[in-house]
């Protein structure tokens, strides 16, 4: 019987080296293996068409419309020109805006197709800014967003001394 308590003193030894040694060798081999993906970004590229598709005439094609706010060296509003003709004031642009577009607003109308450059003193109070926005883009009648037109860029400001 002696024996057999020596048998269950000893200590049995585990030796981690070899455990220790496949898990350094998995970190590594996934971390070898990983592939580091940017996430992608939502961009609101506009393709030209192919060859085929560009042949075809577009019946509703309009040109860049054109607005130009001219100031005051006090910065007030001088002038309004759309497409070189004048303007008396912002109703009157959105009254020509809507001409031009009518009231067809949608994917695929002419208020979709249709761009509007703001050409912008740079002394220009930017009250006049906003309101010149509003009038090309549309506003609130009776609760309901009236859409015009969504394309609006603006020129680089050019300061005259």
């Amino acid at each position: 019987m002696v024996k057999r308590e020596s048998q269950l003193t000893e200590k049995i030894d585990i030796n981690m080296t070899p455990m220790i040694d496949i898990v350094f060798q998995l970190m590594a081999f996934f971390i070898m293996s990983l592939k580091i993906v940017q996430a992608e970004g939502d961009f609101d590229v506009r393709m030209p068409l192919g060859a085929a598709a560009a042949a075809a005439p577009d019946d509703q094609l309009v040109p860049p419309v054109r607005v130009r706010l001219s100031s005051n060296p006090d910065g007030s509003l001088a002038g309004i020109k759309m497409n070189d003709s004048p303007v008396s004031d912002f109703e009157e642009l959105r009254k020509k805006v809507i001409n031009l577009v009518g009231n067809d607003s949608g994917p695929n109308s002419i208020a979709d197709k249709t761009e509007v450059e703001l050409d912008c003193d740079y002394d220009l109070r930017y009250e006049n800014v906003v309101r010149a926005i509003t009038s090309v883009s549309g506003k609130v009648q009776g609760g309901e967003i009236v859409e015009l037109i969504k394309k609006i860029k603006f020129t680089p400001p050019k300061k005259i001394n």
